[in-house]
């Protein structure tokens, strides 16, 4: 189901005025919330929802083993079985037939003559996602960071919190599950500015996005004749324009989704296009997983606590992660290494 769907309306509003009625106790609301959001998700692919299932059994399982497990090695495996299903699910549904592909090219030019078919993989919506925010509930109750959630019920909303879990923001667990504890009722205030978002957010995406921009760039980057230089930048700026009004537009609608039930979710773009810099994109772009791939990627790759070339050496696998992170195509590699390479630059000037 897409934010900008009249079935997303309707559903919205049956969600708004069950959660606000007062036939219901808060543990109720929540459970209304989660069988919402597992109706969100199965709309689009209904067997699906049992990669959320499983997602979600094993980490709270591994969760609790990890609060009370005092003997090391017995912690890490805990850890390593939740990192284990969950990447393991998006290495197979999202790099599997790019690695199979690979694969085949690799034997292909030793002069073998191997072919396969392709596996045809479907990719489900927002697993790169609730992946992450998953991973970063068990990684940080083996560091000790957080207490386990209360209940089932808490945990499983968590990992399944409609209108953030197919696009992000990526909610770290202490700032979301301990929302679930209390009851919440947005204020007056809080509730107009959510429809706002909600309305500001549509506005990018249908409006900017998808119907301004997104023609423009298609025209320029399909173009088999040589351009313009004018057309050329028009073209780049058109998409440069599409891919932010695009993805700010869904985690706007996120945002004031969540608001509009006193939920709060935090930022995830700050004006990334007045960055000073690569660094400074970094921080106002995608914010949510920017900040997840530096906690739980780059530091414990070293950061800059072992010497500069560890810091560079870092920084650079950080990227190229994250650009494949982004998708399965050797392009989002490159990508990734050249946003490393810049923000390396970045370093060595400073």
């Amino acid at each position: 189901m897409l934010f900008n769907s009249l079935s997303f309306i309707v559903f919205l509003v049956i969600v708004l005025v069950l959660y606000y009625s007062k036939l219901f106790k808060w543990t109720s609301k929540k459970r209304m919330l989660l069988f919402a959001s597992y109706a969100f998700y199965g709309l689009w692919n209904p067997p699906l929802v049992i990669l959320l299932w499983i997602s979600t059994v094993v980490d709270w399982t591994a969760g609790k083993r990890l609060a009370v497990e005092e003997n090391q090695r017995k912690r890490k495996f805990w850890l390593l079985l939740s990192m284990f299903v969950n990447l393991g699910f998006l290495a197979f549904f999202k790099y599997g037939d790019f690695l199979l592909e690979n694969f085949v090219s690799i034997v292909n030019s030793f002069g073998i003559d191997y072919k396969v078919r392709p596996m045809d993989i479907i990719l489900p919506m927002g697993i790169s996602f609730y992946t992450f925010q998953t991973m970063s509930y068990t990684i940080d109750l083996y560091k000790r960071k957080i207490k386990p959630a209360r209940t089932f019920l808490d945990f499983a909303l968590y990992v399944t919190f409609f209108p953030q879990l197919v696009a992000g923001p990526i909610v770290r667990a202490k700032d979301l599950i301990t929302q679930f504890y209390e009851e919440k009722r947005a204020t007056s205030n809080q509730f107009i500015w959510g429809v706002f978002l909600l309305t500001i957010g549509l506005f990018q995406k249908v409006v900017l996005a998808d119907t301004l921009l997104s023609g423009v760039a298609d025209d320029v980057f399909g173009s088999d004749k040589l351009l313009h230089g004018i057309d050329a930048w028009t073209g780049t700026l058109a998409f440069s324009g599409q891919i932010f009004f695009d993805f700010a537009g869904y985690s706007t609608c996120a945002i004031g989704i969540a608001l509009m039930l006193g939920i709060i979710l935090p930022d995830n773009f700050r004006y990334p296009y007045a960055s000073l810099g690569f660094s400074d994109l970094w921080d106002r772009w995608h914010i949510s997983l920017s900040s997840w791939l530096r906690d739980y990627l780059y530091i414990p790759l070293g950061g800059n606590r072992h010497g500069i070339t560890r810091m560079y050496v870092a920084l650079m696998l950080t990227m190229l992660l994250g650009g494949l992170w982004h998708g399965a195509a050797w392009t989002f590699m490159v990508w990734g290494g050249l946003h490393g390479t810049y923000l390396n630059l970045e370093k060595l000037e400073n």
